[in-house]
């Protein structure tokens, strides 16, 4: 196993930062890495905000439910869903853009995200730095996408909080592999066996991080769930040009 593996094998979320500069050479270097991962038709239809500003930092860290590590975070970069680039092409060429009425453009909007945002992280942790994805910024978005000017056919998926760790966190058990690699076919039936030693194995974890409120993975996933906990992602995708009607 090589160092990048391991690097990757490694990765826990950090929470806690020093008060120590990330240079702008090295927030390049994470862009560089995280623009050069793959992306549908070559698209590129992903844009990253990057925020130093600790007043928008701390907008940001509100906005997103008083995520205090975001603002302790020397750099947040924010992972925008970028139809509004193609758009721009679709001008330059003649042939009006349609696919951001799609939900196919959600889909390959949120998965190239994904994948740059992936390729930010493995690119930090490889530096020693520690990171934290930020899911939150969905809770409010209206508000992020005002803050952030962002146009139309945009969307703001997921934030990034980088800094240099001030400790290291347990790492997160993960569930077995068999519940995450399927060979040949999807294989529904090791699933209750998988789910019930990963609760157990979580249940000691949670205890011994002081979360044992949470229970167990089932429980916790459970708990969320059972609602749809960014409720105003739907319509402010609409307001944004993102029908999902086609």
């Amino acid at each position: 196993m090589n160092d990048i593996i391991k690097s990757i094998q490694n990765h826990r979320s950090i929470r806690s930062f020093l008060d120590t500069e990330v240079s702008e050479e090295v927030i390049d270097e994470l862009l560089k890495a995280s623009q050069s991962m793959p992306n549908s038709i070559n698209g590129q239809q992903t844009s990253v905000i990057v925020i130093r500003d600790k007043k928008t930092k701390s907008q940001i860290a509100k906005l997103a439910g008083d995520q205090k590590w975001i603002e302790d975070a020397n750099v947040f970069l924010l992972f925008v869903m970028d139809f509004y680039k193609t758009y721009k092409a679709g001008e330059k060429t003649g042939n009006p853009q349609v696919i951001h009425e799609s939900i196919e453009s959600t889909l390959v909007g949120s998965f190239d995200g994904g994948l740059a945002m992936g390729g930010a992280i493995i690119a930090a942790e490889s530096l020693g730095l520690g990171i934290v994805p930020i899911g939150g910024i969905r809770r409010s978005p209206s508000k992020i996408i005002n803050l952030l000017e962002l146009p139309e056919y945009t969307y703001p998926l997921a934030g990034l909080a980088i800094g240099y760790p001030a400790d290291n966190s347990r790492k997160k058990p993960r569930m077995p592999l068999n519940s995450f690699k399927h060979n040949e076919k999807y294989h529904t039936e090791v699933l209750d066996k998988a789910i019930d030693d990963y609760d157990k194995e979580m249940e000691t974890y949670l205890k011994e991080i002081g979360r044992e409120k949470e229970v167990n993975w089932s429980t916790a996933t459970s708990s969320v769930y059972k609602s749809v906990y960014f409720p105003k992602v739907y319509p402010t995708l609409k307001d944004q040009g993102f029908n999902n009607d086609k």
